[in-house]
Protein backbone atom coordinates (compact mmCIF):
# COMPACT_ATOMS: atom_id res chain seq x y z
CA UNK A 1 0.00 0.00 0.00
CA UNK A 2 1.63 3.63 -1.19
CA UNK A 3 1.56 6.26 0.98
CA UNK A 4 -1.96 8.23 1.00
CA UNK A 5 -3.08 11.97 0.75
CA UNK A 6 -4.61 11.09 4.05
CA UNK A 7 -1.47 10.58 5.73
CA UNK A 8 0.59 13.60 4.38
CA UNK A 9 -2.36 15.54 5.10
CA UNK A 10 -2.02 14.23 8.95
CA UNK A 11 1.75 14.85 8.93
CA UNK A 12 1.21 18.46 7.89
CA UNK A 13 -1.83 19.20 10.11
CA UNK A 14 0.58 17.89 12.83
CA UNK A 15 3.47 20.20 11.44
CA UNK A 16 0.79 22.92 12.25
CA UNK A 17 -0.07 21.95 15.61
CA UNK A 18 3.77 21.43 16.94
CA UNK A 19 4.66 24.77 15.56
CA UNK A 20 1.19 26.59 17.75
CA UNK A 21 2.78 25.32 20.26
CA UNK A 22 5.96 26.20 19.83
CA UNK A 23 4.93 29.70 19.35
CA UNK A 24 5.79 30.09 15.60
CA UNK A 25 4.73 32.57 13.06
CA UNK A 26 1.10 31.98 12.45
CA UNK A 27 1.90 32.37 9.16
CA UNK A 28 3.96 29.15 8.86
CA UNK A 29 1.29 27.60 10.89
CA UNK A 30 -1.43 28.44 8.67
CA UNK A 31 0.51 27.42 5.88
CA UNK A 32 0.93 23.77 6.63
CA UNK A 33 -3.10 23.81 7.38
CA UNK A 34 -3.52 24.79 3.96
CA UNK A 35 -1.35 21.90 2.50
CA UNK A 36 -3.31 19.98 4.91
CA UNK A 37 -6.85 20.84 3.64
CA UNK A 38 -5.14 20.40 0.02
CA UNK A 39 -4.09 16.91 0.13
CA UNK A 40 -7.48 15.99 2.35
CA UNK A 41 -9.68 16.81 -0.62
CA UNK A 42 -7.02 15.30 -3.47
CA UNK A 43 -8.82 12.97 -6.14
CA UNK A 44 -6.18 10.55 -7.31
CA UNK A 45 -3.08 8.47 -6.58
CA UNK A 46 -0.88 10.88 -4.63
CA UNK A 47 2.25 9.56 -6.08
CA UNK A 48 1.45 9.42 -9.29
CA UNK A 49 -0.57 12.93 -9.29
CA UNK A 50 3.33 13.90 -7.68
CA UNK A 51 5.03 12.01 -10.40
CA UNK A 52 2.84 13.89 -13.21
CA UNK A 53 3.47 17.05 -12.06
CA UNK A 54 -0.41 17.46 -11.54
CA UNK A 55 -0.16 18.68 -7.95
CA UNK A 56 1.75 21.91 -8.84
CA UNK A 57 -0.10 25.08 -9.14
CA UNK A 58 -3.25 23.85 -6.11
CA UNK A 59 -3.54 26.40 -3.97
CA UNK A 60 -1.88 25.60 -0.48
CA UNK A 61 0.63 23.41 -2.13
CA UNK A 62 3.86 25.56 -2.97
CA UNK A 63 7.04 24.28 -4.11
CA UNK A 64 8.57 24.20 -0.33
CA UNK A 65 5.35 21.64 0.57
CA UNK A 66 5.66 19.59 -2.69
CA UNK A 67 9.13 19.27 -1.81
CA UNK A 68 8.30 17.61 1.77
CA UNK A 69 5.60 15.69 -0.14
CA UNK A 70 8.48 14.08 -2.20
CA UNK A 71 10.07 13.74 1.13
CA UNK A 72 7.36 11.65 2.30
CA UNK A 73 6.72 9.71 -0.61
CA UNK A 74 10.00 8.54 -0.91
CA UNK A 75 11.03 8.08 2.65
CA UNK A 76 7.33 7.87 4.48
CA UNK A 77 8.59 10.39 7.05
CA UNK A 78 9.44 14.06 7.00
CA UNK A 79 12.17 14.94 9.73
CA UNK A 80 11.10 18.56 10.62
CA UNK A 81 8.38 16.07 11.69
CA UNK A 82 9.68 13.58 13.42
CA UNK A 83 12.18 15.82 15.04
CA UNK A 84 9.19 17.82 16.72
CA UNK A 85 7.57 14.32 17.55
CA UNK A 86 9.96 13.49 19.86
CA UNK A 87 9.40 16.69 21.38
CA UNK A 88 5.89 16.98 22.39
CA UNK A 89 4.46 13.48 23.55
CA UNK A 90 1.64 12.76 22.03
CA UNK A 91 -1.10 13.16 24.28
CA UNK A 92 -0.21 17.12 24.30
CA UNK A 93 -1.19 17.78 20.51
CA UNK A 94 -4.58 15.80 21.24
CA UNK A 95 -5.46 18.75 23.94
CA UNK A 96 -5.06 21.30 20.90
CA UNK A 97 -8.66 19.51 19.75
CA UNK A 98 -10.31 21.06 22.63
CA UNK A 99 -12.16 23.74 22.63
CA UNK A 100 -11.61 26.63 24.01
CA UNK A 101 -8.15 25.76 24.93
CA UNK A 102 -5.83 27.42 22.13
CA UNK A 103 -1.86 26.59 22.26
CA UNK A 104 -0.47 29.54 24.88
CA UNK A 105 -2.96 27.01 27.57
CA UNK A 106 -1.54 23.48 26.32
CA UNK A 107 2.25 25.25 26.59
CA UNK A 108 1.76 26.54 29.71
CA UNK A 109 0.11 23.19 31.38
CA UNK A 110 2.61 21.21 29.47
CA UNK A 111 5.37 23.00 30.79
CA UNK A 112 4.39 24.05 33.94
CA UNK A 113 2.40 20.98 35.15
CA UNK A 114 3.66 18.20 32.93
CA UNK A 115 0.14 17.82 31.72
CA UNK A 116 0.62 15.55 28.42
CA UNK A 117 -2.81 14.24 27.63
CA UNK A 118 -6.55 14.91 28.48
CA UNK A 119 -7.34 12.59 31.31
CA UNK A 120 -4.28 14.74 33.38
CA UNK A 121 -5.80 18.26 32.13
CA UNK A 122 -9.53 17.14 33.35
CA UNK A 123 -7.61 16.05 36.44
CA UNK A 124 -5.51 18.33 36.99
CA UNK A 125 -8.28 20.79 36.51
CA UNK A 126 -11.08 19.41 38.99
CA UNK A 127 -8.46 19.77 41.31
CA UNK A 128 -8.07 23.36 40.89
CA UNK A 129 -4.54 23.73 40.87
CA UNK A 130 -5.32 25.05 37.11
CA UNK A 131 -5.72 28.41 39.04
CA UNK A 132 -2.25 28.66 40.27
CA UNK A 133 -0.70 28.97 36.84
CA UNK A 134 -0.53 32.93 35.75
CA UNK A 135 -3.80 34.21 34.10
CA UNK A 136 -5.71 30.84 34.54
CA UNK A 137 -8.62 31.23 36.83
CA UNK A 138 -12.39 29.51 37.80
CA UNK A 139 -14.02 30.78 34.08
CA UNK A 140 -11.26 29.30 32.49
CA UNK A 141 -11.66 25.56 34.62
CA UNK A 142 -15.13 26.26 33.37
CA UNK A 143 -14.36 27.07 29.73
CA UNK A 144 -11.47 24.01 29.59
CA UNK A 145 -14.36 21.16 31.40
CA UNK A 146 -16.71 22.16 28.78
CA UNK A 147 -14.55 21.93 26.31
CA UNK A 148 -13.19 18.35 27.18
CA UNK A 149 -16.94 17.20 27.30
CA UNK A 150 -17.72 18.66 24.08
CA UNK A 151 -14.82 17.29 22.43
CA UNK A 152 -15.38 13.62 23.85
CA UNK A 153 -18.93 13.86 22.25
CA UNK A 154 -17.54 14.78 18.51
CA UNK A 155 -13.81 13.05 18.70
CA UNK A 156 -15.06 9.74 16.65
CA UNK A 157 -17.05 12.06 14.01
CA UNK A 158 -15.81 14.04 11.01
CA UNK A 159 -18.29 16.62 9.41
CA UNK A 160 -20.46 15.47 6.48
CA UNK A 161 -18.41 17.61 4.45
CA UNK A 162 -14.94 15.88 4.90
CA UNK A 163 -17.32 12.35 4.57
CA UNK A 164 -18.81 13.17 1.34
CA UNK A 165 -15.49 13.59 -0.86
CA UNK A 166 -13.86 11.03 1.16
CA UNK A 167 -16.33 8.34 0.31
CA UNK A 168 -16.65 9.38 -3.80
CA UNK A 169 -12.84 8.95 -3.69
CA UNK A 170 -13.11 5.72 -2.13
CA UNK A 171 -15.84 4.15 -4.34
CA UNK A 172 -14.27 5.71 -7.73
CA UNK A 173 -11.56 3.36 -6.53
CA UNK A 174 -13.01 0.54 -6.20
CA UNK A 175 -15.42 1.16 -9.38
CA UNK A 176 -11.79 1.68 -11.15
CA UNK A 177 -10.63 -1.44 -10.00
CA UNK A 178 -13.80 -3.67 -10.33
CA UNK A 179 -15.75 -1.84 -12.73
CA UNK A 180 -16.92 -5.71 -14.34
CA UNK A 181 -17.92 -6.89 -10.77
CA UNK A 182 -19.65 -4.41 -9.76
CA UNK A 183 -23.91 -3.60 -10.84
CA UNK A 184 -24.41 -0.44 -8.05
CA UNK A 185 -22.46 0.60 -5.30
CA UNK A 186 -23.52 3.22 -3.01
CA UNK A 187 -23.37 5.05 0.34
CA UNK A 188 -25.86 4.57 2.96
CA UNK A 189 -25.86 4.83 6.75
CA UNK A 190 -25.94 8.84 8.30
CA UNK A 191 -23.83 9.55 5.84
CA UNK A 192 -26.54 9.12 3.07
CA UNK A 193 -29.34 10.91 5.04
CA UNK A 194 -27.17 13.74 5.07
CA UNK A 195 -26.73 14.15 8.75
CA UNK A 196 -24.39 16.94 10.22
CA UNK A 197 -21.57 14.67 11.52
CA UNK A 198 -20.52 11.11 11.01
CA UNK A 199 -19.14 8.38 12.80
CA UNK A 200 -18.49 5.80 10.46
CA UNK A 201 -19.04 4.91 6.53
CA UNK A 202 -21.32 2.33 5.14
CA UNK A 203 -20.77 1.44 1.19
CA UNK A 204 -23.46 -0.71 0.28
CA UNK A 205 -22.25 -3.20 -3.22
CA UNK A 206 -24.48 -4.86 -5.79
CA UNK A 207 -22.29 -7.76 -7.34
CA UNK A 208 -22.41 -11.59 -8.04
CA UNK A 209 -18.84 -11.93 -6.74
CA UNK A 210 -17.61 -10.44 -3.55
CA UNK A 211 -13.63 -11.43 -3.51
CA UNK A 212 -12.59 -8.85 -6.18
CA UNK A 213 -14.66 -6.12 -4.46
CA UNK A 214 -13.60 -7.16 -0.86
CA UNK A 215 -9.61 -7.26 -2.38
CA UNK A 216 -10.06 -3.43 -4.04
CA UNK A 217 -11.87 -2.88 -0.39
CA UNK A 218 -9.36 -4.28 1.64
CA UNK A 219 -6.19 -2.76 -0.42
CA UNK A 220 -7.21 1.08 -0.79
CA UNK A 221 -4.76 3.64 -0.28
CA UNK A 222 -6.37 5.32 2.81
CA UNK A 223 -6.19 2.02 4.78
CA UNK A 224 -4.28 2.08 8.11
CA UNK A 225 -5.82 -1.22 9.53
CA UNK A 226 -8.03 -4.06 8.22
CA UNK A 227 -10.51 -4.94 10.81
CA UNK A 228 -12.28 -7.64 9.56
CA UNK A 229 -12.91 -9.30 5.78
CA UNK A 230 -15.09 -11.31 5.17
CA UNK A 231 -17.61 -12.52 1.87
CA UNK A 232 -20.12 -10.04 2.62
CA UNK A 233 -18.65 -7.89 4.89
CA UNK A 234 -15.33 -6.39 5.58
CA UNK A 235 -14.13 -3.02 7.86
CA UNK A 236 -10.86 -0.88 7.76
CA UNK A 237 -9.78 1.78 9.48
CA UNK A 238 -8.47 4.61 7.69
CA UNK A 239 -5.38 7.00 8.53
CA UNK A 240 -7.58 9.49 9.87
CA UNK A 241 -9.02 6.96 12.58
CA UNK A 242 -12.42 6.27 10.67
CA UNK A 243 -14.28 3.37 10.35
CA UNK A 244 -15.43 1.83 6.86
CA UNK A 245 -17.93 -0.90 6.43
CA UNK A 246 -18.59 -2.54 3.03
CA UNK A 247 -21.22 -4.79 2.49
CA UNK A 248 -21.69 -7.32 -0.74
CA UNK A 249 -25.58 -8.21 -1.35
CA UNK A 250 -27.16 -9.82 -4.18
CA UNK A 251 -28.53 -7.68 -7.19
CA UNK A 252 -32.00 -8.29 -6.10
CA UNK A 253 -31.47 -7.52 -2.65
CA UNK A 254 -29.91 -3.89 -2.91
CA UNK A 255 -32.98 -1.98 -2.37
CA UNK A 256 -34.12 -3.43 0.19
CA UNK A 257 -30.55 -3.18 1.98
CA UNK A 258 -29.41 0.36 0.91
CA UNK A 259 -32.61 1.19 2.90
CA UNK A 260 -32.12 -1.29 5.42
CA UNK A 261 -28.98 0.28 6.22
CA UNK A 262 -29.42 3.80 5.19
CA UNK A 263 -32.22 4.00 8.15
CA UNK A 264 -32.59 5.50 10.51
CA UNK A 265 -33.40 3.45 12.70
CA UNK A 266 -36.85 4.79 14.09
CA UNK A 267 -37.57 5.27 10.30
CA UNK A 268 -37.10 1.47 9.75
CA UNK A 269 -39.09 0.50 13.26
CA UNK A 270 -42.00 2.49 11.32
CA UNK A 271 -41.93 0.88 8.15
CA UNK A 272 -41.73 -2.52 10.39
CA UNK A 273 -44.30 -1.54 12.12
CA UNK A 274 -46.23 -0.84 9.12
CA UNK A 275 -45.30 -4.09 7.17
CA UNK A 276 -46.98 -5.80 9.99
CA UNK A 277 -50.30 -4.02 9.77
CA UNK A 278 -50.54 -5.16 6.24
CA UNK A 279 -49.58 -8.30 7.05
CA UNK A 280 -45.70 -8.21 5.24
CA UNK A 281 -42.51 -8.78 6.89
CA UNK A 282 -39.57 -6.26 5.54
CA UNK A 283 -35.44 -6.45 6.75
CA UNK A 284 -32.41 -6.17 4.53
CA UNK A 285 -33.50 -9.04 1.82
CA UNK A 286 -36.24 -7.68 0.50
CA UNK A 287 -40.46 -7.14 1.63
CA UNK A 288 -42.28 -10.74 1.92
CA UNK A 289 -45.59 -12.06 2.11
CA UNK A 290 -47.16 -13.81 5.10
CA UNK A 291 -46.24 -16.99 2.89
CA UNK A 292 -42.58 -16.31 2.22
CA UNK A 293 -43.14 -14.92 -1.49
CA UNK A 294 -40.72 -11.71 -1.98
CA UNK A 295 -42.60 -8.84 -3.42
CA UNK A 296 -39.97 -6.10 -3.12
CA UNK A 297 -36.55 -5.20 -2.26
CA UNK A 298 -34.56 -4.85 -5.63
CA UNK A 299 -34.90 -0.87 -5.60
CA UNK A 300 -35.66 1.02 -2.85
CA UNK A 301 -38.76 2.02 -4.93
CA UNK A 302 -39.82 -1.39 -4.78
CA UNK A 303 -39.55 -1.90 -1.00
CA UNK A 304 -41.55 1.68 -0.32
CA UNK A 305 -44.67 0.83 -3.01
CA UNK A 306 -44.84 -2.37 -1.43
CA UNK A 307 -45.68 -0.46 1.43
CA UNK A 308 -48.14 1.54 0.29
CA UNK A 309 -45.60 4.53 0.30
CA UNK A 310 -44.36 7.07 -2.21
CA UNK A 311 -40.36 6.93 -2.53
CA UNK A 312 -39.06 8.79 0.80
CA UNK A 313 -35.84 10.55 0.32
CA UNK A 314 -32.93 9.43 2.86
CA UNK A 315 -32.79 12.87 3.86
CA UNK A 316 -36.20 12.67 5.82
CA UNK A 317 -35.95 9.21 7.18
CA UNK A 318 -36.14 10.64 11.15
CA UNK A 319 -39.49 9.32 11.88
CA UNK A 320 -40.04 13.06 11.99
CA UNK A 321 -43.34 12.73 10.13
CA UNK A 322 -42.19 11.73 6.49
CA UNK A 323 -44.06 8.71 6.88
CA UNK A 324 -47.37 10.32 6.96
CA UNK A 325 -46.51 12.87 4.33
CA UNK A 326 -46.03 10.37 2.17
CA UNK A 327 -49.76 8.61 2.67
CA UNK A 328 -51.21 12.10 1.86
CA UNK A 329 -48.59 12.11 -0.77
CA UNK A 330 -47.22 15.73 0.41
CA UNK A 331 -43.60 15.15 0.56
CA UNK A 332 -41.69 18.54 1.06
CA UNK A 333 -39.26 18.73 -2.40
CA UNK A 334 -35.55 18.87 -1.21
CA UNK A 335 -33.30 21.40 -2.39
CA UNK A 336 -30.93 20.19 -5.28
CA UNK A 337 -27.84 21.69 -5.87
CA UNK A 338 -29.13 22.94 -9.36
CA UNK A 339 -31.56 25.24 -7.54
CA UNK A 340 -28.48 27.54 -5.96
CA UNK A 341 -28.83 30.36 -7.93
CA UNK A 342 -26.03 32.20 -5.91
CA UNK A 343 -23.67 32.58 -2.88
CA UNK A 344 -24.23 35.40 -0.48
CA UNK A 345 -21.32 34.63 2.15
CA UNK A 346 -18.19 34.70 0.59
CA UNK A 347 -14.72 35.52 1.85
CA UNK A 348 -11.84 37.26 -0.25
CA UNK A 349 -7.97 37.19 0.55
CA UNK A 350 -8.86 40.86 1.39
CA UNK A 351 -10.08 39.38 4.76
CA UNK A 352 -9.39 35.46 5.48
CA UNK A 353 -10.64 34.07 2.45
CA UNK A 354 -8.71 32.06 0.01
CA UNK A 355 -9.55 33.29 -3.30
CA UNK A 356 -9.56 36.76 -4.99
CA UNK A 357 -12.81 38.19 -6.37
CA UNK A 358 -11.78 37.46 -9.85
CA UNK A 359 -11.01 33.27 -9.21
CA UNK A 360 -14.92 33.53 -6.99
CA UNK A 361 -16.28 34.89 -9.85
CA UNK A 362 -14.85 31.95 -12.23
CA UNK A 363 -15.88 29.27 -9.97
CA UNK A 364 -19.06 30.50 -9.13
CA UNK A 365 -20.06 30.66 -13.24
CA UNK A 366 -18.56 26.64 -13.84
CA UNK A 367 -21.23 25.84 -11.03
CA UNK A 368 -24.13 27.81 -12.71
CA UNK A 369 -24.78 30.72 -10.44
CA UNK A 370 -25.99 34.26 -11.73
CA UNK A 371 -24.56 36.14 -8.46
CA UNK A 372 -22.43 36.34 -5.38
CA UNK A 373 -21.84 38.29 -2.71
CA UNK A 374 -18.42 39.66 -0.94
CA UNK A 375 -18.78 39.79 2.41
CA UNK A 376 -15.12 40.16 4.12
CA UNK A 377 -14.79 40.89 7.67
CA UNK A 378 -15.63 44.58 8.77
CA UNK A 379 -12.72 46.55 10.96
CA UNK A 380 -13.42 45.05 14.28
CA UNK A 381 -12.22 41.42 13.61
CA UNK A 382 -8.65 41.86 13.62
CA UNK A 383 -8.17 38.47 13.59
CA UNK A 384 -9.55 37.87 10.63
CA UNK A 385 -8.31 40.92 9.22
CA UNK A 386 -10.94 43.00 8.83
CA UNK A 387 -11.28 45.78 6.46
CA UNK A 388 -11.66 49.44 7.39
CA UNK A 389 -13.70 51.63 6.26
CA UNK A 390 -11.34 53.28 3.67
CA UNK A 391 -10.63 49.71 2.17
CA UNK A 392 -14.41 48.60 2.36
CA UNK A 393 -15.10 51.88 0.14
CA UNK A 394 -12.33 51.07 -2.40
CA UNK A 395 -13.53 47.55 -2.41
CA UNK A 396 -17.09 48.62 -3.14
CA UNK A 397 -15.85 50.98 -6.14
CA UNK A 398 -13.37 47.78 -7.31
CA UNK A 399 -16.52 45.64 -7.75
CA UNK A 400 -18.92 48.45 -8.99
CA UNK A 401 -16.09 48.24 -11.94
CA UNK A 402 -15.64 44.57 -12.24
CA UNK A 403 -19.65 44.87 -12.39
CA UNK A 404 -19.23 46.72 -15.47
CA UNK A 405 -17.81 44.45 -17.62
CA UNK A 406 -19.76 41.19 -16.95
CA UNK A 407 -22.72 40.01 -18.79
CA UNK A 408 -25.33 37.85 -16.95
CA UNK A 409 -23.68 37.84 -13.72
CA UNK A 410 -23.57 40.37 -10.89
CA UNK A 411 -21.37 40.82 -8.04
CA UNK A 412 -22.95 42.12 -5.20
CA UNK A 413 -20.63 44.69 -2.96
CA UNK A 414 -21.14 43.17 0.55
CA UNK A 415 -19.74 42.76 4.33
CA UNK A 416 -20.08 40.33 6.99
CA UNK A 417 -20.65 43.02 9.90
CA UNK A 418 -19.85 42.87 13.18
CA UNK A 419 -22.65 42.98 15.86
CA UNK A 420 -21.11 44.98 18.82
CA UNK A 421 -21.75 44.37 22.27
CA UNK A 422 -23.97 47.11 22.44
CA UNK A 423 -25.86 45.72 19.29
CA UNK A 424 -24.19 48.51 17.43
CA UNK A 425 -22.82 47.46 14.56
CA UNK A 426 -19.01 47.56 12.99
CA UNK A 427 -19.39 50.41 10.41
CA UNK A 428 -21.58 53.69 10.32
CA UNK A 429 -24.65 53.83 8.34
CA UNK A 430 -23.22 56.48 5.59
CA UNK A 431 -20.75 53.34 4.80
CA UNK A 432 -23.61 50.45 5.48
CA UNK A 433 -25.94 52.60 2.53
CA UNK A 434 -23.53 51.98 0.09
CA UNK A 435 -23.40 48.47 -0.17
CA UNK A 436 -25.85 46.35 -1.90
CA UNK A 437 -26.17 43.79 0.77
CA UNK A 438 -25.53 44.08 4.55
CA UNK A 439 -25.11 40.64 6.49
CA UNK A 440 -24.82 40.92 10.27
CA UNK A 441 -22.77 38.39 12.57
CA UNK A 442 -22.06 38.08 16.11
CA UNK A 443 -18.19 37.43 16.68
CA UNK A 444 -17.57 38.14 20.45
CA UNK A 445 -19.36 37.77 23.12
CA UNK A 446 -20.41 34.63 23.09
CA UNK A 447 -20.96 33.93 26.77
CA UNK A 448 -23.15 36.73 27.78
CA UNK A 449 -26.32 35.55 28.90
CA UNK A 450 -29.77 34.58 26.80
CA UNK A 451 -31.13 37.78 27.12
CA UNK A 452 -28.13 39.60 26.27
CA UNK A 453 -27.71 38.06 23.04
CA UNK A 454 -31.00 38.14 22.10
CA UNK A 455 -31.19 41.98 22.57
CA UNK A 456 -27.92 42.76 20.46
CA UNK A 457 -29.06 40.67 17.71
CA UNK A 458 -32.23 42.48 17.92
CA UNK A 459 -31.22 45.40 17.83
CA UNK A 460 -28.51 44.97 14.88
CA UNK A 461 -31.45 43.61 12.93
CA UNK A 462 -33.38 46.68 13.48
CA UNK A 463 -30.74 48.41 11.29
CA UNK A 464 -32.63 49.62 7.93
CA UNK A 465 -29.67 48.17 5.70
CA UNK A 466 -28.96 44.81 7.74
CA UNK A 467 -30.66 42.25 5.43
CA UNK A 468 -28.89 38.88 6.40
CA UNK A 469 -28.17 37.39 9.61
CA UNK A 470 -25.29 35.33 9.62
CA UNK A 471 -24.57 32.13 11.76
CA UNK A 472 -27.28 32.78 13.93
CA UNK A 473 -26.45 30.55 16.91
CA UNK A 474 -22.78 30.51 16.36
CA UNK A 475 -22.14 26.89 16.68
CA UNK A 476 -19.13 25.24 15.14
CA UNK A 477 -19.93 21.28 14.90
CA UNK A 478 -17.62 19.52 17.19
CA UNK A 479 -16.02 22.85 18.49
CA UNK A 480 -17.90 25.21 19.87
CA UNK A 481 -21.54 24.98 21.28
CA UNK A 482 -24.39 27.49 19.95
CA UNK A 483 -24.51 30.30 22.85
CA UNK A 484 -27.67 31.15 24.35
CA UNK A 485 -30.15 33.17 22.17
CA UNK A 486 -34.33 33.36 21.81
CA UNK A 487 -34.40 32.39 17.75
CA UNK A 488 -38.31 32.86 18.19
CA UNK A 489 -38.08 36.56 19.18
CA UNK A 490 -34.87 37.44 16.70
CA UNK A 491 -37.56 35.26 13.95
CA UNK A 492 -40.22 37.60 14.86
CA UNK A 493 -38.33 40.64 13.94
CA UNK A 494 -36.58 39.24 11.03
CA UNK A 495 -40.29 38.88 10.12
CA UNK A 496 -41.32 42.21 10.70
CA UNK A 497 -38.57 43.47 9.19
CA UNK A 498 -39.57 41.49 5.49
Amino acid sequence: MGISSAKVAKIFREMADFLSLKGENPFRVRAYEKAADALEHLPGDLKDLYEQGKLEGIPGLGKGMLEKIGTILNTGKLPAHEELRREFPEGVIELLSIPDIGPKTVKLVYEKAGVKNIEELEAFVRSHKLRDLPGMGAKTEENILRGITLYRMSRNRILLGKALPLVERVIAEIRDKTSSWIERISPAGSLRRGRETVGDIDILVSSSNSHPVMDAFTNLSLVKDVIAKGETKSSILTEEGLQMDLRVVPPGSFGAALQYFTGSKSHNIALRERAIKRGLKINEYGVFTQSGKKIGGKTEEDVYRSLDLPFIPPELREDRGEIEAGERGNLPLLLREEDIKGDLHIHTTASDGANSIEELIEKAKERGYEYIAITDHSASLKVARGLSNEDLLAQIERIRKINSHLRNFKVLASSEVDIRKDGTLDYPDEILRKLDLVVAALHTGFKQDKRTITMRVIKALQNPFVRILAHPTGRLLGEREAYSIDLDKVLDVAKERG
